[in-house]
């Protein structure tokens, strides 16, 4: 009878710790993911997330040599901002604009990503204190510059005005949803 008793109390007390783990963990992907989505459309909130992962980079940029773990978790922050924000557009965005002709433009935009992972890679496994760290982040951050300012300026207005009111409106839904996955 006690070790009924103490099985079912373990039992229930396993269940109630998933359900707060799983609901904590719902509420963090949500928090993570409200500055995108408050933003508003889905091209503002890439916009939004370009504008972020740009703040990522002032900070790491303004550290100095013997600052390595800050160097390191900048670092490790920006990756997963990229990873979240990469998988919101070639899910959602360039997905959209493959259907809608512009499969030329996804692909250069793809492409860019894996560039994007070639310099989380290098800069990942270079010591953050090397003397050409700084120089290396400069590199990777131009190179996102070029490719958000493409985005912002030519590509996204570019399929906004492609896309119906309610494409649009599915659009940024979609962009959500994937940000929630990596959220």
């Amino acid at each position: 009878m006690l070790e009924e008793k103490t099985t079912r109390s373990f039992a229930i007390g396993a269940a109630a710790g998933l359900t707060v783990g799983l609901a904590a963990n719902v509420v963090r992907k949500i928090f993570v993911q409200a500055p995108t989505m408050l933003a508003g459309e889905w091209d503002d909130a890439l916009a939004t997330e370009h504008q972020a992962v740009l703040k990522l980079f002032d900070q790491l940029q303004a550290t100095e040599d013997q600052q390595t773990t800050r160097r390191s978790i900048l670092l490790t922050q920006i990756g997963h901002a990229l990873a979240k924000h990469a998988l919101e557009e070639e899910n959602a965005v360039y997905a959209t604009l493959r259907t809608h002709g512009q499969v030329a433009e996804a692909d250069r935009l793809n492409s860019d990503h894996g560039y994007v992972k070639q310099y989380l890679f290098e800069l990942g496994n270079m010591p953050t204190k090397h003397p050409l760290f700084l120089s290396k982040v400069g590199d990777f951050r131009a190179m996102l510059e070029a490719h958000m300012r493409e985005e912002e300026e030519n590509i996204f207005p570019k399929l906004r005005g492609l896309l119906t009111e309610d494409e649009n409106a599915a659009l940024t839904g979609a962009v959500n949803k994937e940000g929630l996955k990596l959220a």
